[in-house]
C-alpha cells in the first residue's frame, strides 16, 4: 500500500478535519501518500482527487466543518456511479480510502470494499447514532452547543416565568438531548427511545409550580416530533403560556471540544493502521476508551440505543 484517500460524506460534524488531519499526518508518517476526495462520494465519482501534503492540513484541527466539503451522492447508491467511483480510484493509483461520515456513507464504504477496494469508516456524526461505538465524532461538541444554548433561554424563562420547550437535533435518536437535558437540568426529557405520555409531563409541570418553580424546561428530540406540538399539547391542558425554541443547525458547527480533536485524531490514525495492516471492511469505533477495529458487518447490524440508565438517572433528578 503506497496511496491512500480521505473523504468526508454526510452531514458535516465538528471534528471532522481533526479526521483528516490525522488521516494525512499519520499516512506521511508511515510514508504513504495522502490524496483528498472533495465533496464527498459526488467528488469520488467526478475525479475531485487531490493530493495532501503535510502543510495542508495545517492550523484545521480547531475549525468546525470538512476542509474536504461534503455532499449527499444519489449516483453513488447507483451500480454504475460505484464502478465510476472505483475507476477514478484506480486512475490516481490509490490503494486503500478512509470514510469519514455516518451510516449512510458506511453503507458506501461497504459496497466499495464489496467491489475489491479496501475501504475504512471513521463514524462522524453529532447524531451518535451509529452502533457498536461509545462516541461518535461530533457529538461531544453538539451537545456542548445545546448546552450553552439552554443556560441562556433558561435565563429568559426565568425572567419571564414561562415554560420553554427546545427542540434538538439527532435524527431518530435522543443522544443529544438526552445528555443536554441531563447536563442542564431539564424538567423532561422527550426522547424517541422511550414514549413519552402528556399526562406525566404536565404533572410534572404542576408539581414544579406547586413548589414555587416559575420556569420549566423541557427537551424535545426531533425524532419524537415537533416541540410545537408538545407546546401545543401542554396549553391544551394547563393554559399555560409556553414558548418554542427549534436550535436547527446551529448544532453542528462551532470550532471541535477538546474531546472531540482527541477522538477524531485517534480514530483518523487507527483507520491508517487498519488499512496498512491488510484490513478492509471495517469501522472505527472506541469502546471503553480504547480505540478498535470491527467489522462492517458486526457494526452496522445493532442497533442504536442510548445509555437509558442516564434516562432514569434525569427522571429521579427533576422530581
Amino acid at each position: 500500500m503506497k496511496r491512500i484517500a480521505v473523504l468526508t460524506s454526510g452531514g458535516d460534524a465538528p471534528g471532522m478535519n481533526a479526521a483528516i488531519r490525522a488521516v494525512v499526518r499519520s499516512g506521511y508518517y508511515h510514508g504513504l501518500e495522502v490524496y483528498g476526495v472533495y465533496r464527498g462520494y459526488t467528488g469520488l465519482i467526478q475525479g475531485d482527487i487531490e493530493k495532501m501534503e503535510l502543510g495542508t492540513v495545517g492550523d484545521i484541527i480547531h475549525r468546525g466543518g470538512t476542509v474536504l466539503y461534503s455532499s449527499r451522492c444519489e449516483e453513488f447508491k447507483t451500480e454504475a456511479g460505484r464502478q465510476k467511483a472505483v475507476e477514478q480510484l484506480k486512475k490516481h493509483q490509490i490503494d486503500g480510502l478512509v470514510v469519514i461520515g455516518g451510516d449512510g456513507s458506511f453503507q458506501g464504504a461497504k459496497k466499495l470494499t464489496a467491489l475489491g477496494f479496501p475501504t475504512i469508516g471513521v463514524p462522524g456524526t453529532i447524531d451518535n447514532d451509529i452502533p457498536a461505538t461509545d462516541f461518535t465524532i461530533g457529538f461531544d461538541t453538539a451537545v456542548n452547543t445545546v448546552v450553552e444554548c439552554i443556560d441562556k433561554i433558561r435565563d429568559t424563562a426565568t425572567s419571564h416565568e414561562r415554560t420553554y420547550i427546545v427542540e434538538v437535533m439527532g435524527r431518530d435518536a435522543g443522544d443529544i438531548a438526552l445528555w443536554a437535558g441531563l447536563a442542564d437540568g431539564a424538567e423532561s426529557i422527550l426522547i424517541p427511545e422511550a414514549p413519552y405520555q402528556i399526562d406525566e409531563i404536565v404533572e410534572r409541570l404542576q408539581r414544579s409550580s406547586e413548589r414555587g418553580k416559575k420556569h420549566s424546561i423541557i427537551i424535545v428530540a426531533e425524532g419524537v416530533g415537533s416541540g410545537l406540538d408538545v407546546a401545543d399539547k401542554i396549553t391544551d391542558r394547563l393554559g399555560w403560556e409556553t414558548r418554542v425554541t427549534v436550535l436547527g443547525h446551529v448544532q453542528r458547527g462551532g470550532s471541535p471540544t477538546a474531546f472531540d480533536r482527541v477522538l477524531a485524531s485517534r480514530m483518523g490514525s487507527k483507520a491508517v493502521e487498519l488499512l496498512l495492516s491488510g484490513q478492509r471492511d471495517m469501522m472505527v469505533a472506541i469502546r471503553n476508551n480504547d480505540v478498535i477495529g470491527i467489522d462492517f458487518d458486526e457494526a452496522l447490524s445493532q442497533k442504536h440505543q442510548p445509555r437509558m440508565e442516564l434516562y432514569d438517572l434525569a427522571k429521579i433528578l427533576s422530581i
